[in-house]
């Protein structure tokens, strides 16, 4: 069954890299990043196990744990781990869940059988503090994805579950924000003291609150 947005993140007990993982005690109080690749030793893939782990400092000041998973057992993910940093510059430095059961590829809907019965599309589950869903990427197999955009994403997550405003278009951390249509003019008054440009009544635009 597909996961939504909201629903709670489904947890499991796996075997990584990094020893047995119990998801959602693992995640304690961060919040989480769990993607996907189709397989070991493929050359887009090691691209971005390279460059999740050179975020790694990004994550970190997030409060954001990284996670990742394919179908291949835990000797090979041990072995292509060697290739990633030759080739990338830099050792990945977080769990590789060895699915080989494809246990928890089951339970996240990772194996989409029009694309290949066999292996995981490559799908992305940002996952809050409170064990919940909040943001569900799929990208397929020949395109790498764009970690700048998830981590931008968090950023928009974590100012939304701060303060009562949404992000527009193209937002990047640091730009103006939108007041949710829920706060009224006089609550937004206490709420946002920088003030707001009131474009219609239900756009608000007003400085990022946390900067």
């Amino acid at each position: 069954m597909a996961i939504r947005l909201g629903d709670e993140a489904p947890d499991f007990t796996a075997e990584t890299t990094q020893g047995t993982v119990n998801f959602h005690e693992w995640l304690g109080d961060s919040w989480g990043v769990l993607f996907s690749h189709p397989k070991d030793y493929t050359p887009v893939c090691t691209t971005e196990l390279g460059m999740a782990a050179s975020l790694k400092p990004e994550f970190d000041k997030r409060n954001v744990k990284v996670i990742g998973l394919s179908v291949d057992p835990l000797d090979s993910h041990v072995g292509w781990e060697r290739d990633i940093e030759e080739t990338q510059g830099t050792a990945v430095n977080f769990p590789m869940i060895a699915d080989s059961d494809r246990k928890v590829s089951d339970l996240y809907d990772m194996i989409h059988p029009n694309a290949n019965d066999t292996f995981t599309v490559r799908s992305v589950f940002v996952i809050g503090p409170d064990k919940k869903v909040k943001l569900t990427l799929t990208y397929p197999a020949s395109t790498g994805r764009n970690f700048a955009e998830i981590l931008r994403v968090i950023d928009s997550l974590q100012l939304t579950a701060n303060y009562s405003v949404a992000t527009p278009v193209n937002w990047q951390d640091g730009d103006d924000c939108i007041i949710v249509p829920a706060v009224s003019n006089e609550d937004a008054k206490a709420k946002f003291p920088k003030g707001w440009n009131e474009i219609k009544p239900y756009l608000r635009v007003t400085p990022q609150p946390n900067k």
